[in-house]
């Protein structure tokens, strides 16, 4: 299957300063080498922690934050260079929360329309006309397209974001948390209404979250992400069944367990992993606690490993 992107060694540094000129003096590594690749149709899941650098790379590969090191590779075109029109209209994202990523004083309308003023020759009434066929395609009422956001709930919010995401036909959507704001009763819809929208567009994925259930449901592969770095990248399978570092053994014990019978097994699980984490992470991660790289231990499971004899 031909991928749709290619992340190569990407490095994201922000730099910090001091003094009284305020020059640099240090940088902070949110993203140190990342890795991955995503074929078309697909859904590649970003899973970690808060300040594990998942957003960092999103942001990265749609152009909102400066790369600093390495290639992103988007069907010919490097992103990491300058990006051409196409390429903008190409990758487009989901934010996080509905509530703020819709500007409060505009018409959904509006809202909708702003990327087909910037990108297509339509004049307003097909605007309007492209609106509404949007609004239908993510199942809302073309006759709310001149409510305000706060008119709508959150899932509505969310839908309408994603019609704003798929305006210009996509060919990749970075979904950043995209239903983390939303009731628990709510991000089920969403999610699955992701899904088929996917399907019915051809539409690949680029999906962030800090829910390795939301993870497991929605990816064809995962890649756990801690300080900057992938500690390991799997299929679904490979990630859930068969976990090998102690970060990602971590992650998956924390995982509730509905089931009240299982309870105390989890509580036992979570303080296994809990010892053996302080026991071996001088075994999982170089003298400055940061992940090795990938190594492949099947052909389609990696884990950050020392090399033998390291």
């Amino acid at each position: 299957m031909q991928d749709l992107l290619k992340v190569d060694n990407l490095h994201v540094h922000f730099p910090i300063r001091g003094g009284v000129l305020r020059r640099v003096v240090d940088h902070v590594k949110a993203v140190n080498g990342v890795s991955l690749r995503l074929p078309k149709g697909q859904t590649y899941g970003l899973v970690g922690e808060s300040g594990s650098g998942k957003t960092t790379t999103g942001r990265a590969i749609i152009g909102l934050n400066e790369i600093t090191a390495g290639d992103v590779m988007f069907e010919e075109a490097n992103l990491a260079g300058k990006r051409s029109g196409a390429n903008k209209r190409d990758i487009q994202m989901i934010f996080q929360d509905p509530y703020s990523s819709l500007n409060p004083k505009k018409r959904i309308i509006d809202v909708i329309s702003e990327p087909l003023k910037n990108y297509e020759d339509l004049d307003r009434a097909g605007r309007r006309a492209r609106v509404e066929e949007l609004m239908e395609q993510v199942g809302l009422s073309k006759e709310a397209i001149f409510k305000y956001p706060h008119e709508f709930s959150g899932g509505q919010r969310q839908r309408i974001g994603i019609a704003r995401a798929i305006a210009l036909n996509p060919k990749l959507i970075i979904a950043d948390e995209p239903v983390s704001a939303l009731d628990v009763s709510v991000q089920a819809q969403v999610l699955n209404f992701m899904k088929d929208i996917q399907a019915d567009l051809g539409l690949t994925y680029l999906l962030i979250s800090h829910d390795l259930g939301i993870i497991r449901h929605m990816c064809d592969r995962i890649g756990i992400m801690y300080k900057g770095r992938l500690v390991e990248e799997g299929t679904a399978e490979d990630i859930y069944t068969n976990p090998q570092h102690i970060y990602t053994k971590r992650l998956i014990s924390a995982i509730p367990d509905i089931n009240p019978k299982n309870r105390q097994r989890q509580t036992l699980l979570r303080e296994e992993v809990k010892r053996e984490y302080e026991e071996s992470k001088d075994y999982y991660f170089d003298k400055d606690g940061l992940a090795y790289d990938l190594r492949p231990i099947s052909e389609t499971h990696y884990v950050a490993l020392p090399k033998e004899g390291q």
